[in-house]
């Protein structure tokens, strides 16, 4: 609206001054002379009205570019309308925003041409002179003509670049240069005025503030893609740790809880996260409660606490929980870390191995590799022996099975005790006898001497119990030795497995053993060979047995020597 009333305003001041010229010849002197004075000062009021008119016309492009500029926050996209405005606003043929990078370098980041096309870089040539003093001096520099310029006199970037008008204005926010705009025309001279440097200048505060914000954008951008990056991958990490992860804040409301810890709880985040721990960790919050009380009172943590409680849908689990203080980054504590393992299959594979280990001599089990068991033996030389408790079957007609466990377990419980105690080899119980080997798996050079130890034990621990069972349970013994080669491995199929020992030298033993008397140890002629300087024995009468066509010679170990 005052754009338009300035510009009738101008033609009307332009008209009136023509009509004058027109008429002051027919005019009385005196009136001549007023005429001319007023037609002066019409020209005079119609030049300051297209002064007026065109510093108007730039502050309304100033306000409409502000707007333009601060529409993004996009750094490349800000330059380039930053730059095509400064060439249309100026009449520039081309301008250059050159901005400060990492090292402190200015580097021309955007150059556009009137056309409002980027410049390629062969066209990229500027006055470093002319940029080089507006950095230096911080202050704008305008030419309207840099080949006559005597501030610029023989510069060479000015005579081979064909450099003519040149405008350049430092970009400062803060009082900090960030940079400059440089435009300018190598065809034309007196292109730019002190009009254009002040317009320049004053759009350059507004780019100046519209870079930098655009500047901070990116660099904020960057940090929270960085940031967004480093959340992504520590939730991954949480997520991927097997032991469960809870925090909660100093009234024990849970903050936060990984994966691992729904499986562990048997609850989704909705029924964790914002409840108090009291609520998510019901099953053992009463024995939970003092550990907690605590560590808010001495600030340490708590580890290896282990809970055996009980869960409706498992039955006995065990928890191991580590609790922590959780710190902030000044260190004050800002609630709890609890850090919880359940050790139910653990403790369960456990109580198996411990069982398997009673069951199968622990030299066995360290020798076999899960990972690479085969069925089949290698052949070796060991040292047999059998043990059975006599009268047992006769025994066990007048006794509850609860009993007749317990008497039973007493009596192999010492005859296996003194297996173990020479590192001898429990192959397996059977009923009422049990079978063991020695210099297998591990070699023993002293195997049958051990074998012998072994059923001396054996005659001692009957002679305790008898000391702690009543009569009527002292039951006797029979031992049979004997000393050959033998395959031992694993015999049976890939789900059922026994390591054992198979030979005739193992049917020997047996034997022997079944034709022992009472409390008696008997070994074979073979096997006396290997001890008779280290035992007490007196030969027995040579024993026809089952599936020997020829006698076995035998003795009856009565001590050591």
């Amino acid at each position: 609206m005052v754009h338009d009333q300035l510009l009738a305003l101008s033609v009307l001041a332009g008209k009136v001054s023509t009509d004058l010229e027109s008429h002051k010849l027919k005019l009385p002197k005196n009136t001549a002379d007023d005429l001319k004075y007023l037609q002066t000062t019409l020209e005079q009021v119609s030049s300051k009205i297209e002064v007026f008119q065109r510093e108007h016309s730039n502050m309304l492009a100033l306000a409409e570019i502000g707007q333009v500029i601060n529409s993004s926050l996009e750094l490349d996209e800000v330059l380039r309308i930053v730059m095509d405005n400064i060439v249309r606003l100026t009449k520039a043929e081309r301008g250059f925003l050159m901005l400060r990078d990492e090292n402190g370098e200015m580097i021309a980041r955007t150059a556009r041409n009137w056309e409002m096309e980027s410049i390629n870089s062969s066209e990229k040539n500027v006055s470093r002179t002319v940029v080089q003093r507006v950095i230096d001096t911080g202050e704008s520099i305008v030419t309207t003509n840099a080949q006559e310029d005597q501030r610029f006199v023989g510069q060479e970037s000015i005579v081979a670049f064909n450099l003519r008008s040149i405008l350049c204005v430092p970009l400062k926010v803060k009082n900090d240069l960030i940079g400059v705009i440089y435009a300018d025309n190598r065809i034309r001279t007196g292109i730019f005025t002190d009009s254009e440097k002040d317009l320049l200048e004053a759009f350059a505060n507004q780019a100046a503030v519209a870079i930098e914000n655009a500047r901070l954008f990116s660099s904020l951008k960057h940090t929270l893609e960085e940031v967004t990056a480093l959340k992504n991958l520590m939730d991954n990490v949480f997520a991927s740790i097997a032991s469960g992860v809870i925090t909660a804040d100093v009234q024990d409301t849970i903050t936060l809880a990984n994966r691992a810890a729904e499986n562990i709880l048997g609850a989704s985040q909705q029924d964790i996260i914002g409840h108090h721990l009291k609520e998510a960790l019901a099953s053992v919050s009463s024995e939970l409660e003092s550990h907690l009380t605590e560590i808010r009172k001495t600030d340490k943590p708590i580890v290896e606490l282990e809970l055996s409680h009980s869960v409706p849908s498992r039955g006995t689990v065990n928890w191991r929980f580590n609790l922590s203080p959780l710190k902030d980054a000044s260190q004050k504590t800002q609630g709890v870390a609890i850090v919880l393992d359940d050790l139910t299959e653990r403790k369960k594979l456990e109580a198996q191995r411990r069982l398997f280990e009673r069951m199968v001599s622990p030299a066995v089990i360290e020798q076999l590799d899960p990972n690479s068991l085969q069925l089949g033996g290698k052949r070796t030389e060991i040292t047999a022996l059998f043990a059975d408790i006599r009268g047992f079957t006769t025994y066990s007609e007048s006794l509850p099975p609860e009993k007749l466990v317990s008497i039973l377990n007493q009596y192999l419980a010492a005859m296996a005790e003194a297996v173990l105690a020479q590192e001898g080899t429990i192959d397996k119980f059977m009923g009422d006898a049990i079978m063991a080997w020695f210099n297998a798996p591990v070699p023993q050079p002293d195997h049958t001497l051990r074998a012998v130890k072994t059923a001396l034990a054996i005659r001692e621990s009957v002679e305790k119990l008898y000391q702690e069972l009543p009569v009527d349970s002292h039951l006797a013994f029979g031992v049979g030795i004997h000393s050959g080669e033998a395959v031992l491995g694993l015999i049976g199929t890939e789900k059922r497995l026994e390591y054992t020992a198979i030979s005739d030298s193992v049917n020997t033993a047996k034997r022997i053993q079944e034709n022992s008397a009472r409390n008696q140890i008997l070994i074979s002629r073979d096997a006396y060979e290997h001890v008779k300087d280290q035992v007490d024995a007196k030969p027995h009468a040579d024993m026809s047995v089952k599936g020997k066509t020829q006698p076995i010679g035998v003795y009856e170990i009565l001590g050591l020597k």
